[in-house]
Order: structure tokens, then sequence, then C-alpha cells
């Protein structure tokens, strides 16, 4: 019976962990190398119209990034609302240099050698 009930509060155990790890874990961006850019003009706008009529815009962006020691890459990523013109990004690249997400930084957080290319 002890052993029963110790391997019943030890899957508890288990599944809580489990759950807490994927609340509070961002596999968008655990393991991503960082990129970063200024927002220019956003290439296209894709619409899309839902079965109850709204209608979703995708705004895609395609250009030139840099990583934080000064390479530039080309990348292209998509927000679901228009990012204000002028405002650095740093992106979360994967090794093909595709973009899972993004934060906007300030100015004074580029790195040095970002703020030279840019």
């Amino acid at each position: 019976m002890k052993k029963i009930m110790a391997l019943v509060i030890g899957v508890v155990v288990l599944f809580v962990a489990a759950v807490v790890v994927l609340m509070t874990v961002d596999f968008n961006r655990t393991g991503k190398d960082n990129a970063y850019v200024q927002i220019d003009e956003s290439a296209y706008t894709e619409e899309d119209k839902l079965d109850n009529g709204e209608v979703m815009k995708t705004y895609w962006y395609e250009q030139p990034a840099y990583t934080e020691d000064g390479e530039e890459i080309q990348v292209e990523f998509s927000a679901q609302k228009e990012l204000r013109q002028g405002a650095y990004l740093m992106l979360y690249v994967n090794k093909d240099n595709e973009v899972s997400s993004y934060d906007e930084v300030s100015e004074a957080e580029l790195p040095d050698e970002v703020k030279e290319a840019l």
C-alpha cells in the first residue's frame, strides 16, 4: 500500500512539474540566437477573412538584420499589428535565420557592433 501511495505521489509531482515548465518556458525564445533590426516599412500585408466575417491582417517584414557581432543576415518575419516605424527589435532567430519571436528594445540596449551597422 505504501509503494502504491509513493508511486501516485511521484506521478502527481511529475505532472505538476511538467505543467509548471510548460506554463513558464517560452519555447519560441529558448535556445535561439539574437539579431537586431530597425523597422522601416512592412513589405506587404496579407488579409484573411474569418468565418464570422472579421478580417485579420498580417504584416510581413523582409529586411536585413544584424547579429550581435554585426554580421548582416536577411530575415523575413510577420506581426499581427503594424510595427512602429523606426523601432528597434531584438529578433529570436534559429540556425536557418527563421524568426520565431521578437521584442522591442531601445537604442541603448543595442550591442555596439549593431549600432555601427544600423
